[in-house]
């Protein structure tokens, strides 16, 4: 049976869940046109998913899927911390900010037992994992509420890894894709490789399903990973200008101008590498001074918003993949259907 019909959705399509610039909106407007809408749950408190799950199913009954990260907790280094604060200093002066008001703080957390706890829950019909797996008495339990696992894989060692935990689908995860890579056996950005590259490798490697994800803006990407042997696609840059997601102003703007068409990986923002629109941060700072993930988001918050109150998004992560030609405004259940040829 095909993937998305075990997963009990008509189109071959899922939206990639995107934290920051997305809620429940986006995900039921996907599900109501036949594809598989995602919530992301990373920045999340238990109390605003139980929310978010409800809305979902309030406005549709079909599956949907909640997104987890299951990044270590880091350590905090004082020395990383001070040059990191050295590093920004001069942006705190020159917007008016104290730096030493900033207080340590995670900022994302990592999938755990109160987690767990909530899947069992509220059951929801999929449960998708980015950086990895949980350990396996958690697995153990998703699986047990009836959920269907995915999970992200950047290098066919990837791949391999979580076909042996018994995942349903691996999400191969391409260079040109927005936001975070997924990556969690090496950090070593090398290894991973173009969808195109990276997904009849892993379909070759493993026997499980596996959807393609990065670079994939309209219909045209999706039959060439269709014929490649994926079992379904992910999208997320291309869903950024809908209507229904959060996406600021700002964003939007530079989703649709030339500035797209220069996308980096950086670990600035959040401490952990993620594909996103060059600005001046990413001009000016040295990558190599970001604390550990998910740690560097403290100090850029406030940076982020001075600028975006003077109207810029220089310090603003502006993610996106390296083809954003899909992005305009227009509601996602019709960007679903074109993207499925329907």
């Amino acid at each position: 049976m095909a993937l998305h019909r075990i997963l009990g959705v008509e189109l071959p399509v899922i939206q990639a869940p995107m934290a920051g610039v997305q809620g429940s909106a986006l995900a039921i407007a996907v599900c109501a046109a036949g594809g598989l809408g995602s919530l992301p749950c990373a920045m999340l408190d238990a109390a605003t998913i139980r929310r978010e799950i409800a809305a979902i199913r309030a406005a549709t009954d079909a599956p949907f899927n909640l997104n987890f990260f299951c990044h270590q907790a880091p350590v905090v280094d004082a020395a990383r911390d001070a040059a990191w604060r050295c590093a920004l200093a001069p942006y705190y002066r020159e917007f008016g900010l104290d730096i030493d008001a900033v207080r340590i703080g995670a900022g994302r957390m990592p999938f755990d037992a109160a987690l767990v706890e909530l899947v069992e829950e509220t059951r929801p019909p999929v449960v998708s994992f980015h950086f990895g797996l949980p350990e396996p008495a958690l697995l153990e339990r998703v699986r047990a509420s009836g959920a269907r696992i995915l999970s992200s894989a950047t290098t066919v060692d990837e791949a391999v890894w979580l076909e042996q935990r018994g995942v349903d689908a691996i999400i191969a995860q391409g260079l040109e894709a927005g936001g975070h890579r997924g990556h969690f056996l090496a950090d070593d950005v090398g290894l991973q490789c173009g969808s195109f590259a990276l997904l009849p490798q892993v379909i070759a490697a493993v026997r499980s399903p596996v959807i393609a994800a990065g670079g994939i803006a309209d219909r045209s990407g999706v039959e060439a990973s269709l014929r490649f042997g994926a079992s379904m696609v992910q999208v997320g840059t291309t869903y950024l200008c809908c209507p229904e997601a959060t996406t600021s102003r700002l964003h939007r703007e530079a989703l649709t101008s030339g500035a797209a068409r220069r996308t980096v990986l950086t670990r600035l923002f959040t401490g952990r590498p993620a594909r996103g629109i060059v600005n001046r941060l990413i001009r000016e700072v040295d990558d190599a001074c970001a604390p550990a993930f998910p740690l560097a988001t403290a100090a850029i918050g406030p940076l982020r918003a001075a600028a975006e109150a003077r109207g810029s998004g220089d310090f603003s992560p502006l993610w996106s993949g390296q083809n954003a030609s899909g992005c305009k405004e227009r509601p996602a259940g019709e960007v679903t259907r074109e993207l499925a040829g329907v």
